[in-house]
């Protein structure tokens, strides 16, 4: 049976807030994301060399090797972004139920990277998105969890969430596919968390975006296969939350 992709359901970047708030999610395309941001599509291009030195992820309890990654965090408030001291990442079992509970500390993100103008226009950008759609515009404090993954296939199959459909136990989730090269899969799909509606689609275009309200939706998807030698899926995954980190208070002197 031949392959089938769907197209993403593409809206206008000035249409996200409405369509978070309607439907509990939004796509761009790349050239409107970037432009929204206030920046370029070469700038954003600018930081895919960064996905080429990712450590391999050693948390995975499937004992898989497809996954490597890197992991930041920040606080965004009031215009201003500040990048937090390192800590690790945590979810509870009840949003990771493959992963929850451990605190896994990730390499952090290379300063060329956290640094550069363009990653400061897409965090804020982000940032006041989160405050039309959840808090009080300029007000709210963004407890922002920045994860670079990149899933290849040398074994075959790669598994860009292994913990299968989930919630991520935050507000906004914004999924930025970074390059897709050589793979077939990953499919995407996303569908209400207390309703049977739903769609399927496949991220083909490099700094295209998928933006949930996590409280609303639950997302997933499929696995990669190689479509040819060295195949990879390189995503930048964005968590915005309120109130602080999520496991802030099992590390000490955290936000």
């Amino acid at each position: 049976m031949a392959h089938i992709m769907f197209s993403p359901p593409y809206i206008a970047a000035e249409q996200a807030a409405q369509s978070l708030r309607e439907h509990g999610s939004a796509v761009l395309r790349p050239e409107d994301f970037a432009a929204w941001i206030g920046a370029s599509l070469p700038q954003l291009h600018a930081l895919d060399q960064d996905w080429n030195d990712l450590p391999p992820d050693a948390f995975l309890k499937d004992s898989g090797r497809y996954r490597s990654r890197r992991h930041s965090c920040f606080v965004a408030e009031a215009g201003s972004l500040q990048q937090v001291p390192h800590r690790a990442h945590w979810q509870p079992v009840e949003y990771n139920a493959l992963h929850g509970g451990m605190q896994r500390m990730f390499d952090p993100m290379h300063e060329a990277t956290t640094q550069s103008p363009v990653w400061e226009l897409m965090l804020q950008k982000l940032a006041e998105l989160s405050d039309q759609v959840f808090g009080s515009a300029g007000l709210q404090r963004w407890f922002v969890e920045s994860h670079q993954f990149r899933i290849d296939t040398t074994d075959g199959i790669g598994r860009p969430t292994p913990e299968g459909a989930h919630r991520d136990g935050v507000d906004l989730v914004a999924v930025i596919l970074v390059n897709r090269q050589g793979v077939k899969g990953g499919e995407t799909r996303v569908f209400e968390a207390s309703g049977p509606s739903g769609q399927r689609f496949t991220l083909t275009e490099p700094w295209s975006i998928m933006l949930l309200d996590d409280a609303r939706m639950i997302h997933e998807t499929t696995p990669i296969q190689p479509a040819e030698p060295g195949g990879v899926r390189d995503t930048l995954v964005l968590t915005y939350r309120r109130g602080a980190f999520q496991g802030a208070d099992l590390q000490d002197g955290t936000p």
